[in-house]
């Protein structure tokens, strides 16, 4: 088990019983990441909120600086030069992930003319290809538009991770590795929810970027 997840048990002793599934959820994520593939994140309400807060955690650097690899830099300059030298000083190393409760327009067209109960399943339709991750959050595990998404998803090859509440609702079925915070008020899940999908993008940014940063 790698060290970010050990201090979060250390942290949090009541998740330390749910450990190994955060552990298969990051190496199921770091292994998609490493082939290329990209990571769909959704939830409604407060894990709306978690859904895009855990792709800004990926997509810029986190806990580390991420300069970008001297190819990239190097292309940069070379193509654009003053303007290429800033890119490549100032951008930083990403992994592709996208909040499919970001797309404000898409999704308030879709809910009004077609059905709001599916307005994360016709993303996840769109743009899943296999070998991708959906990461489904629902504290109950209940949400009728997260369970479509994450239906979706699994006839579209993709991979499917849940992040939930003690019961997991309809959810576990669904997905490949299942994350269930042992509580079962709303707010607790949530309070435990954060650190998880922390420790998940601080162990994966170690992974891909560790070696890269100063």
């Amino acid at each position: 088990m790698s060290p970010t997840l050990i201090a979060l048990g250390q942290d949090y002793p009541d998740l330390q019983a749910i450990l190994p599934d955060v552990q298969a959820a990051t190496d199921l994520l770091g292994d998609a990441f490493a082939a290329g593939h990209r990571l769909y994140t959704c939830g409604n309400g407060g894990s709306a909120a978690d859904a895009d807060h855990i792709v800004g955690e990926l997509v810029k650097g986190f806990m580390l600086k991420r300069p970008l690899p001297p190819a990239d830099r190097e292309a940069l300059v070379a193509q654009h030069g003053e303007a290429g030298q800033l890119l490549a000083d100032q951008l930083q190393g990403g992994l592709p992930a996208v909040a499919l409760t970001a797309h404000t327009a898409l999704s308030t067209a879709f809910a009004n003319d077609v059905s709001p109960e599916l307005v994360f399943a016709q993303q996840v339709h769109a743009y899943g290809q296999p070998g991708d991750v959906l990461l489904a959050i629902s504290t109950s595990g209940n949400s009728t538009n997260v369970l479509h998404a994450l239906r979706v998803a699994r006839t579209r090859g993709m991979h499917t991770l849940g992040l939930t509440g003690q019961s997991g609702g309809a959810m576990p079925p669904l997905c490949d590795v299942c994350i269930r915070v042992p509580h079962t008020s709303t707010p607790r899940i949530q309070e435990r929810h954060l650190p998880i999908y922390h420790a998940l993008c601080i162990a994966l940014e170690n992974r891909f970027f560790a070696q890269t940063a100063d």
